[in-house]
This record gives structure tokens, C-alpha cells and sequence, in this order.
């Protein structure tokens, strides 16, 4: 069982998660997509949400399963947290503030993260033993090999 990380894969930000997650990963459950390539567009469809809208990180919670669920902005990030474990599980004592009032926080990071940083010109692509976990890395333009 995976869960699948969708980002804007020209943002700064997500691709610094995206490298924070490798790095902290130990159970090998997290795969990603760019929201640029065809893979979330087409997954984004099927849930009805607009696979244009690049300010929103998604996760796909048991990506492939038949109870695969889809989680939208802090949700998503609070699930990876608690999904990386130790001490970062410790997000979910944020699970006792609203959701609308973390998206609210969330949306104003969002539209600041390119000013914050940085915006990429194409989507990175992973080092090389991260690869196979970068399910879309040859469905769109890329730059740069290797970490932040």
C-alpha cells in the first residue's frame, strides 16, 4: 500500500517537502506526482477537482486500493507528517484545530511560495534511487538532478 503525494512540481516549497519526506521516509509509503503531469490530471478528474488549480497539495491515502481517499491541503499535510512517524506524528495534535482554520493558514503560505521559495522554470527530477518513487518523471518537462 502507497499513498500518493500530489505538488506543483515547479515550487520551491513542495519540492523541499517532497525531499523532507524521501529523507524521513522509513516505511517506504509515499509515492509522488506533479500536478503538471498527466497522471494527476486524470486522478484529479475522477475526484472532481480541478487538475489547473496548482496551489493545492493532495494526497491520495491508499493510492490503487479500493478505499483510496483523497485529502486536500493541511489535511494532506498532516497526514503525511503522522505517516512519516516519531516525532513528527505529533502533528495530529493539530487535528483538534478545524480544518477551514488550518486551510486558511495553508492557502496564506500558498500564495506566497514562489515569493518565499522560489519558482523552477521546469518540474525537478529526483535523484536517481529516488526515481522509481516519482510515478510521472517522464510525462513532463524537467531540470536539475538531485536535492534542494
Amino acid at each position: 500500500m502507497a499513498d500518493l503525494v500530489l505538488y506543483d512540481g515547479v515550487c520551491g516549497l513542495c519540492n523541499r517537502l517532497n525531499w523532507f519526506i524521501l529523507e524521513r521516509d522509513s516505511a517506504d509509503r509515499f509515492r509522488f506526482a506533479s500536478l503538471q503531469g498527466a497522471l494527476a490530471h486524470e486522478l484529479l478528474l475522477r475526484y472532481g477537482r480541478d487538475a489547473d488549480e496548482l496551489d493545492t497539495l493532495y494526497v491520495i491515502a491508499n493510492y490503487g486500493d479500493p478505499g483510496e481517499v483523497l485529502l486536500a491541503k493541511s489535511l494532506g499535510v498532516l497526514f503525511v507528517l503522522r505517516g512519516l512517524g516519531g516525532i513528527w506524528s505529533t502533528a495530529r495534535l493539530l487535528e483538534w484545530v478545524p480544518s477551514a482554520i488550518l486551510d486558511v493558514v495553508y492557502d496564506w503560505v500558498a500564495r506566497r511560495r514562489y515569493l518565499w521559495f522560489g519558482r523552477y522554470e521546469a518540474c525537478l527530477v529526483p535523484r536517481e534511487h529516488d526515481r522509481a518513487k516519482f510515478l510521472d518523471t517522464l510525462s513532463h518537462p524537467s531540470v536539475h538532478l538531485g536535492g534542494p
